[in-house]
């Protein structure tokens, strides 16, 4: 049998499973949590310690129809505008909850599409964070940048605030494909939007491509990653495409039956891996590529890789505070989510309190079986010595808790004398073998295709 076939045998080719930014996911958070909970979680941070902040923008001048994150179109800035004021009043809210000497190890601006803020409005958001949190020594400060949407002031804005890396959506450079997925983003337009970057002393630059999208070939795949490989980007996220359009209805506008099949889609993948890696990236996880100088590919090196909403990242703050309508904060003591309507988000925080609205509070064997999917996500391995140590765990517990992934995925997971590990064979399987930890209910729906 060949190993396509094994996989196809394990249900590679037809399974649904979580990313694993969490654990427990976000459908699994609940409602009941509250701003007190959330207040009272901000101040238990140590003081003089240091978190992360995201900030989401959920505007864009266009919708594109592949994306299923929560946004909203506008033509005018009158409600951006608006929301940059609500977002500073929440940061007022921070200020007086958080301990005294807290700084920032990293802080990234998401959406939609934050570029598309005045200039002005980019300098006076970055003041009020900055007064409010400082950055730390040697802190990170990225913005996910759409060159359809940024010019020479918005970025020399960004560059003054200390914007130190910046990330760019390319997708896909294929014309056809672009309009099929209504994302119209030249190769020229990227190309000048990363050089006009990188003239102005920023030389950490990400980039996020996509395989799996409706028509999409082998040789349409290698043109695009050709075309971004010669951009030069730092670190690349290889994602796959979910398709969930009972979730994210403009996806709707996509038509389903010129979708890859999911083995496909793993051809795609390949594709695609096989170039960065031929070009000197390391691989990071199950869809990062990094180059050896960068953070991430230091942090796999060392074993100090993380996962979290953001995907692969070398931050280890154990806080991450998330600002505006649908963010997520991590505490050491579980998960809060802003409400994820605007009007709901700004009626909270104009009435002078966080707009927490569901979340989860850690409980039982949960932060053990968080580690054990985050170091197979991150690194295809468990260490049981850290295990042991941090979650005072006998070794006949953890064999208990691994007896029945081995057993499902027998030669594609193996029992070694410092932990599990997935061999090369079996990485394509790693969401699904991190599901089999996975002790709350699961539904296929909102989860995409396992490949």
């Amino acid at each position: 049998m060949t190993s396509k076939a094994h996989l196809a045998r394990l249900g590679l080719f037809d399974a649904r499973v979580p990313r694993y930014t969490s654990y427990p996911t976000a459908p699994q958070f609940k409602p009941g949590m509250g701003s007190k909970q959330f207040t009272n979680w901000i101040g238990a941070i140590a003081p003089g310690s240091r978190i992360s902040l995201y900030l989401h923008v959920p505007f864009c001048r266009r919708l594109c129809w592949f994306c299923a994150c929560r946004t909203q179109g506008t033509r005018t800035d009158a409600p951006v505008l608006a929301y940059v004021e609500t977002l500073k009043a929440e940061l007022e809210l921070l200020r007086a909850a958080l301990p005294e000497g807290v700084t920032l190890s990293r802080l990234h601006w998401g959406g939609g599409t934050p570029t598309l803020l005045p200039p002005a409005q980019m300098r006076d958001l970055a003041a009020k964070v900055f007064d409010v949190v400082p950055l730390g020594d040697g802190a990170e400060f990225s913005v996910e940048i759409d060159p359809n949407e940024i010019d020479d002031a918005r970025l020399d804005a960004l560059a003054e605030a200390g914007m130190n890396r910046a990330s760019i959506g390319v997708q896909d450079f294929d014309p056809h494909i672009q309009a099929i997925i209504g994302r119209d983003q030249s190769f020229e337009i990227t190309h000048a939007a990363t050089e006009a970057i990188r003239a102005r002393g920023i030389a950490s630059l990400n980039a996020d491509i996509l395989y799996g999208l409706p028509d999409q070939s082998t040789a349409r795949m290698t043109d695009s990653v050709q075309k971004l490989l010669s951009l030069n980007p730092d670190r690349v996220a290889l994602y796959g495409y979910a398709h969930v359009p009972w979730m994210a209805r403009r996806q709707q506008m996509i038509p389903s039956d010129s979708l890859p099949r999911p083995e496909e889609r793993l051809g795609l993948y390949d594709s695609a891996r096989r170039l960065f890696l031929w070009d000197g990236y390391d691989e990071i996880g199950i869809d990062h590529f990094a180059r050896p100088h960068d953070g991430l590919a230091k942090a796999a090196r060392a074993g100090t890789l993380r996962r979290n909403f953001q995907g692969y990242t070398d931050d280890v703050a154990p806080v991450l505070i998330g600002l505006g309508a649908s963010s997520i904060s991590r505490f050491p003591q579980g998960y809060a989510q802003n409400a994820p309507g605007t009007s709901d988000w700004t009626k909270a925080v104009r009435a002078g309190r966080f707009a927490t609205a569901r979340g989860h509070a850690f409980a039982g064997d949960d932060l053990l079986r968080a580690r054990i999917i985050e170091m197979l996500m991150c690194g295809f391995a468990t260490d049981d010595a850290e295990l042991r140590a941090t979650f005072d765990v006998s070794p006949a517990q953890l064999g208990a808790l691994y007896r029945p992934a081995l057993e499902r995925f027998d030669g594609f997971l193996e029992c070694t004398p410092r932990g599990l590990r997935i061999p090369e064979a079996g990485r394509p399987l790693t969401r699904m073998i991190a599901a089999a930890f996975d002790a709350y209910a699961m539904s296929r729906e909102g989860h995409s295709t396992a490949v």
